[in-house]
């Protein structure tokens, strides 16, 4: 029985870490990509409503400023890439409200890297690569398999993922055992294909298997861009290994027009399921007008990286000081 000021996890995992954050820095440092930091506290947050944050007051003259904890590094990031920095990653934390379970901590680790010049496939590629030389001798044999998210939807559910029809979502759901699938997702597609894919999906993965799902739906778009042969699907990828999902990946978004519509968008959805209300990125916006290189960015779950490396059941194993023992 530990005490309750003892670290949860051992020294084993703490060397396990060290271990992995040097390769990672080894392995960027050999292609040339530049490591930076970027705030952690900023005036700005991200506007998806899927995603919950943490605000502070910063006491200062002549008035109180809210400033947030980043969900991610991404929009200093991008500032960066705007500003001319090249390719560049970074490891660092960041902080999602109300996200805490075997596979969450609020509080998590997380690399995330922009490749100027790369196409999504060449940063699945790197990904893979990565990923890969990273895992200890048992896991470096893992097979790797690159599939269209509408594939695997299709294969495992007998529906179109881009094209919504909720009474035959509802009908599946139901099927499935799932009766409180349509209460909860009513007439948002989005919400549906989440849903969906981590009930009926996910866990249907092949094991052993190191797997790159690209071609998202639009509707899931986030920062990036649409397919331009078919605007209904997203030029985004999700990386999973053994149905674990360890990273979100995309073409980037450069057009500061599109992106500040979809920001009015995500914050009207926010005001309309009363969420808390936040403000656009200006400064981020700002890069984006003054011209964003094309790029592919990626980021990774190091802590859930760290559960497969070290054989972890769940998340708060690999750290120090999860947030019940912080």
């Amino acid at each position: 029985m530990l005490a309750s000021w003892q670290p949860v996890a051992d020294i084993r995992q703490l060397r396990q870490r060290a271990q992995l954050l040097a390769a990672i820095r080894q392995f960027f440092a050999c292609r040339d990509v530049l490591e930076v930091e970027t705030p952690l506290l900023c005036r700005a947050t991200g506007t998806d409503p899927n995603l919950d944050f943490f605000a502070s007051q910063f006491h200062r003259t002549p008035a109180t400023q809210t400033l947030f904890l980043q969900t991610s590094p991404e929009f200093a990031m991008k500032r960066l890439l705007a500003a001319g920095s090249g390719s560049i990653f970074q490891i660092c934390k960041a902080f999602r409200n109300g996200e805490t379970g075997r596979f969450h901590n609020p509080e998590f680790t997380i690399l995330e890297w922009y490749r100027v010049g790369f196409t999504l496939q060449q940063l699945m590629d790197e990904v893979a690569d990565l990923l890969l030389g990273l895992l200890g001798p048992d896991l470096q044999r893992l097979s790797v398999l690159r599939i269209s998210y509408q594939q695997l939807f299709t294969q495992h559910t007998g529906l179109d993922a881009l094209v919504f029809e909720r009474w035959a979502y509802r009908q599946f759901a139901d099927g499935q055992d799932y009766p409180e699938a349509d209460g909860i997702c009513g007439d948002d597609h989005a919400l549906w294909l989440d849903f969906l894919f981590s009930h009926c999906v996910q866990n249907k993965m092949p094991e052993d298997t190191l797997c790159l799902v690209f071609g998202y739906p639009a509707v899931q778009s986030s920062l990036a861009r649409l397919n331009p042969e078919d605007a209904r699907v997203a030029e985004r990828f999700e990386v999973f290994i053994n149905g674990m999902e360890l990273g979100n990946g995309f073409f980037e978004l450069c057009d500061a027009d599109e992106q500040e519509a979809r920001f009015d968008s995500e914050i009207a959805h926010r005001r309309q399921h009363s969420l808390p209300d936040v403000a656009k990125d200006k400064l981020f916006l700002a890069a984006l007008k003054a011209g964003l290189p094309d790029c592919s960015g990626v980021a990774i779950g190091l802590d859930r990286l760290m559960m497969i490396v070290s054989g972890c059941d769940a998340i708060a194993e690999t750290l120090a000081f999860p947030i019940g023992n912080a």
